[in-house]
């Protein structure tokens, strides 16, 4: 099958967490002897971020590091969609694009009676905390909507927006996270993570800076866009700085440290309940042990307490940190059953199965 993709960047993981699933999805699509084609526009806001800040050189490590992995880059006033979409059976389009993209292939799709199945895909929040912004989008001409969560399904179908949605969630790509050794532990508490525009401020105070200094543990944060008083903060604290880290580098850490946390932002636990985004995944995904501040597993994708701890305040994750640092079993079982339940359920393998399900349920 011939497959077009267009998101906002394949090579840059730079503040772009979507680029994790993308290549995931990407690459066992690949080694099903699939035909995929990825488009990013040329200079994206993440590519020029990681360009900037790190060099040609970190494009040339994607490149080593995923060699069957190749985006397209393109010119939006001259792209040619004829040329790209010619022959091709499925196209998604990321909800990171820009909207008269979005509105030419929905309009290219209609024309002809064009045969290839075209969904839009959001892992966003802004559908509920934005409501005007994603009303912008012309779906009209798309044969519906993959949304990661059921919360977020509801919403599309709910104002009219598609006929058809499909929730469609994120899962590990068990190719890059899998556990490593474990021989070299450095510290204690790992968090990987960006700053978020000041959606997590005060959880990250509370759940992860707050329990760290108080316990007096060896902690380290990656992640990029921290402001200098964010900082300043980790500094006071003894936590290190790591920076941005290319994803397919964080299972090498999580081997490193022997627990992490997940703090998800605020829309995600007040609004869209039921979607862990997708570091939980990876983290589970590399066998380390998991805390996780509140959030709502409204779809049943996990076992709170068996796969991950839920910690409901600073005063819980000090106590579930304690545990899981002193009683080396009580660890050894919460990662083991959280690595059992990713690779039953949540990896990119079973995301590619599902989606060819409903590409076939769209085509009957």
């Amino acid at each position: 099958m011939n497959i077009a993709l267009f998101y906002h960047s394949l090579v840059s993981d730079w503040n772009h967490g979507n680029a994790h699933f993308l290549r995931g999805i990407a690459s066992e699509l690949i080694a099903r002897r699939h035909n995929v084609s990825i488009y990013e526009p040329f200079q994206s806001w993440s590519a020029q971020n990681l360009r900037n800040e790190h060099g040609h050189g970190a494009i040339h490590e994607f490149n080593k590091f995923f060699p069957d992995l190749h985006s397209i880059t393109y010119h939006a006033d001259t792209l040619d969609l004829d040329c790209c979409l010619d022959g091709v059976d499925l196209v998604l389009v990321h909800e990171w694009n820009d909207t008269a993209l979005v509105r030419r292939i929905g309009r290219h799709h209609a024309g002809k009676r064009r045969r290839y199945v075209l969904f839009f895909h959001d892992t966003h929040h802004r559908a509920i905390t934005a409501p005007s912004e994603m009303h912008r989008y012309d779906l009209s001409d798309y044969n519906g909507v993959l949304a990661y969560g059921e919360t977020l399904r509801r919403v599309y179908l709910d104002r009219g927006w598609v006929k058809q949605a499909w929730t469609w969630h994120e899962a590990a790509d068990t190719r890059v996270f899998r556990p490593l050794s474990r021989n070299n532990i450095q510290g204690d508490v790992v968090w990987i993570g960006n700053w978020g525009d000041d959606e997590r401020k005060s959880e990250l105070a509370e759940f992860l800076i707050e329990p760290i200094g108080k316990l007096k543990l060896r902690g380290k944060v990656f992640g990029v866009r921290y402001p200098a008083d964010a900082r300043e903060s980790l500094r006071k604290t003894g936590i290190e700085y790591g920076g941005w880290i290319p994803n397919y580098r964080v299972p090498e850490v999580f081997a490193r440290y022997k627990t992490t946390i997940h703090i998800p932002r605020r829309p995600y636990v007040e609004a869209l309940t039921g979607i862990p985004t997708i570091r939980p995944f990876e983290a589970l995904a590399c066998g380390i042990p998991l805390i996780c501040s509140p959030w709502s597993d409204s779809e049943n994708l996990f076992e709170p307490g068996r796969d991950f701890l839920i910690a409901r305040d600073g005063f819980e994750m000090k106590k579930h940190l304690r545990a899981l640092l002193t009683d080396k079993q009580m660890a050894r079982d919460i990662a083991g059953h959280g690595l059992k339940t990713i690779r039953a359920h949540h990896t990119c393998a079973h995301r590619v199965d599902q989606l060819l399900r409903i590409y076939e349920e769209v085509g009957e």
